[in-house]
């Protein structure tokens, strides 16, 4: 985070999935409080980052490659090659969804989504 943003405005978001409050994650995250801010989320919540959209689309282009890679750096060519690949709209287009995104969160009050 202090490489980051070495200004002090980054803050740190987690999902609170199962892995990120395990007993060891929730201390460090205590022991590491005063060097970050920590944005709260609600337990389990719909997802709304579209990073995890990018990932998923990313896994899904490598996964299909033939053959598949087999090294670390294999694996990094193929996911730049993949990333390479979307179509130059792709990330607008994702951002283009937010409003919808969020509308979908408001309705359902913070519960599940289609999103």
């Amino acid at each position: 985070m202090s490489i980051v943003h070495s200004d002090g405005l980054g803050q740190f978001q987690q999902e609170n999935a199962t892995p990120h409050v395990s007993r060891v994650a929730t201390e460090w995250l205590q022991e590491h409080s005063s060097d970050f801010r920590h944005f709260h989320w609600p337990p389990k919540s719909p997802e709304m980052n579209i990073i995890e959209d990018i990932r998923d689309a990313l896994l899904h282009a490598v996964e299909k490659r033939s053959p598949p890679p087999h090294t670390p750096m294999d694996l990094l060519t193929a996911v730049q090659d993949s990333w390479c690949e979307k179509p130059p709209g792709c990330l607008q287009t994702l951002i283009e969804t937010m409003p919808r995104r969020v509308a979908a969160l408001l309705r359902a009050l913070g519960g599940p989504t289609r999103y």
